[in-house]
């Protein structure tokens, strides 16, 4: 079977959205988090998150006593809105943001794969190794499936989760 287009990446230099695009995700720390509840409601809440420059994977630190930690277990299924604060745009309707599309996946506790993605976590959240500490936390990856970029007025597009990888791993080597 031959990968769709969206499936491939581009190999094309990053446009002016792709460079909006990854720089939203890079300079942006919380993102809205939607899940649906166990009557299958949908229910959203705040948590920070980390990038994972192999990607497209964010990852966050999750509570067992947090309701999209058992959420996100029971239907790994999500979405995150990931946006400039209010005051980065001249009007709230133009503000930049990305919705994208996940796919929750709970790393091993204590696993070499959560121990790298807490170190990216920590990085980026030094106070999150407080909380990894205590018994009930551990890291999760969202595996970003697609993402609908919006930069502004008429400024839209679909990205796919393998083009965004490409994006990051881009950004990432420029950054070394």
């Amino acid at each position: 079977m031959n990968p769709s287009p969206e499936d491939t990446p581009s190999r094309l230099a990053p446009s002016r959205m792709d460079r909006l695009l990854v720089d939203l995700l890079h300079t942006r720390r919380t993102l809205a988090l939607g899940t649906l509840d166990e009557a299958g409601e949908p229910a959203v809440s705040m948590t920070p998150y980390a990038l994972d420059p192999a990607g497209p994977d964010l990852i966050i630190l999750v509570s067992a006593l947090a309701a999209h930690t058992r959420q996100l277990l029971a239907r790994p299924r999500a979405s995150a809105l990931v946006c400039a604060g209010e005051d980065e745009a001249d009007s709230v309707h133009a503000l930049p943001r990305a919705t994208l599309r996940l796919e929750a996946r709970p790393s091993e506790p204590g696993s070499a794969e959560a121990r790298d993605a807490l170190a990216l976590y920590v990085a980026r959240h030094p106070a999150g190794e407080m909380l990894a500490s205590l018994p009930d936390f551990t890291v999760m990856r969202l595996r970003v499936q697609a993402a609908r970029q919006i930069a502004g007025f008429g400024a839209a597009r679909d990205v796919s989760g393998a083009r965004l990888a490409e994006l990051l791993r881009e950004s990432d080597s420029a950054a070394s």
